[in-house]
């Protein structure tokens, strides 16, 4: 990449306006507009033009009222760049970057704008005290000072330290991993759209269709907020509605419009219908109140919702095959002439809406296994695969690699959470044993839902969980998975160990099911004396997992040769606040309580004192994955739930995947503890998830994707859906 100068000037007091000379690259823009965003919470406007006459190809504006006095934002990863004439001295850096020795204003005027080349090197340490100019003689002169932040595209070598290139073992499979990671996004970031009218193209690119009715309003509305679009974010939405263009749309619009909770958009406005209980969480306020921010540039819609924990929607494969088929033999792109860029409205759904009883299907309430595998290909390994019975045996293992790993660990998280290959995991993972509320159809209907199987049919949309926790919106009676003390504690100041608290829900455990779960397992796993009660001579064996072999993982046994149980004590602090069972809690759930004595409780916040947050799948999806990844503690996830958030997260780069098993948890707790090489690769991604995620994971980004969701289903459910698009940028 080459240089990139930017030069950041004041417009009077604290109004900056930051120039980029010639065209800046995709990681460029990213790492600006996250280094902007840190300190001002959202910039309130960001154009891009091009100013021929002064050579400054794009423009970031903050407005005075915007911008906090003497914050200058915390240097992250941009391309090669000259800072000059800021007015308020560099924070402590939380992100690697190379600073050089700030010269007063006078100093640089008179020497044509060069610095002296001392660098300095940080990796979340404080800047040198003698690089950061005097706050107060600077406003008392009125000066400017000048500054050089580093930013070619850093490499994980590079920003991982010495250690990483030069460990004294071959390299570590994890290695291989994270370095395929940065790469991977790297293309991504060269794919985003900067203009509307590529961001079109794209679209009818990777669609082959036009886009909605009002994609140049919900464009708008992204570059407005400096979101980041990459049209393969949006493929999750492609993929859910596909089968509904096979359906008839007045139909599935009837049917949407009389589900029992619905968020209507009627005139500009959103507003939730259906009966809450009182002790139900509020989602239909959060997904309301989230719509009502984009229900003005709404055509009018109806969204009905899961409120349940678990996904509802289970259709064989066969049925899902024949109507995506059929959707995509019906796709068109027809000629500008002929679009249309009106919505007929609901007004017939309406008028007989009162009239009509809510469709309701055929619900299945039992035998959660074979209903998932008959949403299975024919040929695929879990197809034919039968419910597990043997629950009172201890779990069964694979004792090989699976296609979607890499000596060991995770390589294609996506295909790690597909059960369709994955038999094993019916006896692994308590939402395929015996979830806690099982009402499922093998119909497909109109419904929505913050997560799913991949074997699940709903439309996914960000949990409202998410939304509860967003700094923006508080609601009392929510889980509050805040992330906003997660960033006090330093990396070198948090502890070295995996921290966990929680209930051990996740399912109905009975006395036979129960060492079936995923959270015992984990659990368990990182307990360390039980862990040294099993390696003794007349060992007891586990109750939920099996110790990984030596042949699969021996780094971990090279590292920990004379036993593992002490290095499990030494890094693992988990436990269950609350047992939870089909007989009861706690002490109703005896056949648990030998193996799991009740934990401390931990506040939220302060889980973030250590380095290594697991994240494990309850009744569905986890709730703290977005403030995990938000935090500076890097989350080690493991899931068989899809997430709207899918595909803008980078395993390895982001956070660290787990496999459904947990086998390989020893392996990536030893290669992220045993040296500095290991600390330097966490302490990476966690800060790179970090700053991803508040890039793309914000509110405003959870809009976007919801908006951009119900546009497209409010054409798929039009009668004259096959001409609805937006085909503005294609006329003159």
């Amino acid at each position: 990449m080459g240089d990139r100068k930017i030069q950041v000037t004041s417009g009077h007091r604290c109004e900056q306006v930051i120039g980029v000379r010639n065209k800046p690259s995709a990681l460029f823009r990213y790492g600006l507009r996250f280094l902007l965003q840190q300190v001002h919470q959202g910039m309130a406007e960001y154009t891009l033009s091009k100013l021929p006459a002064s050579r400054i190809h794009s423009v970031f504006r903050l407005p005075a009222k915007k911008v906090p006095l003497c914050s200058w934002p915390r240097p992250v990863f941009l391309g090669e760049a000259d800072i000059r004439r800021w007015q308020c001295p560099f924070a402590s850096s939380r992100y690697p970057c190379f600073l050089r020795k700030a010269a007063a204003a006078q100093q640089s005027s008179t020497s044509n704008g060069r610095i002296d080349n001392d660098n300095h090197k940080s990796f979340g340490g404080s800047v040198d005290r003698h690089t950061r100019p005097s706050l107060s003689s600077a406003q008392s002169a009125g000066v400017y000072h000048e500054a050089v932040m580093a930013a070619r595209p850093i490499t994980p070598q590079e920003s991982l330290g010495e250690e990483y290139l030069q460990h004294v073992d071959s390299e570590h499979p994890i290695d291989e991993l994270i370095r395929d990671a940065y790469k991977r996004h790297e293309h991504t970031l060269q794919s985003a759209s900067h203009d509307l009218g590529t961001a079109a193209a794209r679209y009818r690119e990777r669609r082959g269709r036009h886009p909605p009715p009002g994609f140049d309003l919900w464009f708008e509305y992204a570059q407005n907020h400096s979101a980041m679009v990459v049209e393969s974010f949006f493929d999750r939405i492609d993929k859910d509605i596909a089968p509904y263009w096979a359906l008839d749309p007045e139909q599935t619009a009837l049917r949407a419009s009389t589900w029992l909770n619905t968020v209507r958009v009627r005139n500009g406005v959103a507003a939730g219908t259906g009966p809450i209980k009182k002790w139900a969480p509020p989602w239909l306020q959060l997904w309301t109140d989230l719509i009502n921010e984009a229900a003005p540039h709404l055509p009018d819609v109806d969204m009905p919702f899961n409120y349940y924990d678990e996904s509802r929607l289970l259709v064989p494969w066969e049925t899902m095959d024949g109507l995506i088929k059929l959707g995509n033999d019906g796709k068109v792109m027809p000629p500008v002439e002929q679009v249309s860029s009106e919505f007929s409205g609901l007004k017939a759904v309406d008028r007989v809406r009162d009239q009509t009883d809510m469709y309701e299907p055929k619900w299945l309430t039992r035998n959660i296994w074979d209903a998932v595998r008959a949403t299975c290909p024919p040929e695929s390994p879990s197809r034919h695969v039968k419910q597990y019975d043997a629950m009172w045996e201890r779990p069964i293992f694979p004792d090989r690699d699976q296609h979607f790993h890499h000596k060991g660990y995770v390589r294609n998280f996506t295909a790690a959470m597909d059960i369709c290959t994955q038999p094993h995991l019916r006896g692994l993972h308590a939402t395929l044993i015996e979830p806690q509320a099982m009402l499922t159809s093998q119909e497909m209907i109109p419904l929505f839902g913050g997560c799913k199987l991949q074997s699940n049919n709903e439309i996914l949309i960000p949990g409202a969980m998410y939304l509860a926790e967003s700094a923006h919106f508080r609601v009392t009676g929510t889980p509050r998975y805040s992330v906003a003390n997660s960033w006090s504690t330093p990396w070198s100041g948090k502890q070295a160990r995996a921290v966990w608290r929680g209930i051990s829900s996740g399912g109905n455990a009975t006395e036979e099911n129960w060492t079936h779960s995923q959270r015992m397992r984990v659990v368990e796993m990182l307990d360390g004396r039980k862990v040294a009660a099993m390696e003794a001579r007349d060992g007891i064996p586990a109750q939920t997992f099996e110790l990984p072999s030596a042949e699969r993982y021996p780094h971990v046994m090279r590292s920990h040769n004379t036993g593992i149980g002490s290095w499990i004590e030494s890094v693992g602090d988990v436990g269950f606040t609350q047992l939870t069972c089909v007989d009861g809690t706690d002490d109703q759930c005896g056949y648990m309580q030998e193996t799991f004595p009740k934990a401390k409780k931990l506040s939220f916040h302060k889980y973030f004192d250590y380095k290594f947050l697991p994240d494990i799948d309850g009744n569905s999806f986890s709730g703290r994955f977005r403030s995990f990844l938000q935090s500076t503690s890097l989350p080690v996830k493991a899931t068989i739930y899809a997430e709207w958030h899918d595909d803008r997260l980078t395993p390895w780069l982001h956070f660290v995947p787990m496999d459904n098993t947990q086998q390989d948890l020893y392996g990536i707790l030893d290669y992220l503890t045993r040296d500095a090489k290991g600390d330097k690769a966490a302490q990476m991604i966690a800060e790179q998830g970090a700053a991803w995620a508040a890039q793309v994971l914000r509110r405003e980004d959870m809009l976007l994707y919801t908006w951009r969701v119900l546009l497209e289903w409010a054409r798929v459910v039009d009668v004259k859906r096959h001409r609805l698009g937006f085909v503005g940028d294609l006329v003159d």
